[in-house]
């Protein structure tokens, strides 16, 4: 019996969504898994022509520190000194790195800023966690540390004896004249509360040579740099803040999670 044109169309239509189905699964099979690659680290470079690298946006009102010796310079907002402990907690960026204005970043060995970096961090987390709480996101009375290395370069020379076990760099990479950035801003509103730079030299024996630099007598000087300028701003914060023992108290009591 002849089909009417009214079953011919629909076992059409079926055939061909049959079609374009079999054809999407089909491409959809053949085509690769997207990837997703890790973002990398990027090592910055200071404005041109500047005395400084830009890092906290404005350098006025930094005076010299006497609670310091060297040439660390600092700055508290007078308007802010007494809010600030109001505040509960505090979030810890990553550490930022500025190459030498005369160094080639191409020259830089894979792992060495992220290194120096990660430690600094590290050491920075480690001096003001017990005052304040530590937090991922912004939130009403949130701090926000921010902080950056400038100047580091790569240094001269082959790298030799170094451990295998602390992963060593192609080159050693010098912090011999490094300057740190630092500040502390509200994590929601971005306004900056203090601020401090120091620019004292370390000397010829502050490099890093391996990615695991704190585990290798070689590289103290590197760690010992680190952690000096965390205690510096921890002894600035107590200083000019008063926060001290009770006030790290109050935190651990009054914190609670947005």
């Amino acid at each position: 019996m002849p089909k009417s044109k009214t079953d011919m169309l629909k076992k059409a239509s079926c055939w061909t969504v049959g079609v374009l189905i079999l054809g999407l699964v089909g491409g959809c099979a053949q085509e690769p898994a997207p990837t997703v690659s890790e973002p990398t680290f990027e090592v910055k470079i200071p404005l041109a022509g500047q005395e400084n690298s830009g890092f906290l946006g404005d350098y006025t009102g930094l005076e010299p520190d006497p609670l310091f010796e060297g040439e660390a310079l600092t700055y508290v907002n007078q308007t802010e000194r007494e809010r600030l402990r109001d505040y509960v907690a505090v979030i810890v960026d990553p550490v930022e790195v500025y190459i030498a204005t005369d160094s080639d970043a191409a020259l830089l060995p894979t792992g060495g800023p992220e290194a120096a970096a990660s430690y600094f961090r590290f050491a920075l987390i480690e001096a003001v966690s017990d005052a304040f709480p530590l937090m991922d996101e912004a939130g009403p009375l949130v701090l926000r540390l921010r902080a950056a290395l400038v100047g580091i370069d790569v240094a001269e020379g082959a790298l030799e004896g170094v451990d295998e076990a602390n992963q060593p760099l192609a080159r050693a990479i010098d912090i011999g004249k490094v300057m740190v950035d630092m500040e502390l801003v509200d994590s929601e509103t971005g306004k900056r509360i203090a601020a401090m730079i120091d620019i004292a030299p370390l000397g010829t024996d502050a490099e890093i040579g391996a990615v695991n630099f704190s585990r290798s007598e070689r590289f103290d000087a590197a760690q010992e740099a680190f952690d000096e300028w965390a205690l510096r701003l921890r002894l600035f914060l107590d200083d000019r803040h008063e926060l001290r023992g009770e006030d790290a108290e109050r935190a651990d009591r009054e914190y609670k999670p947005y």
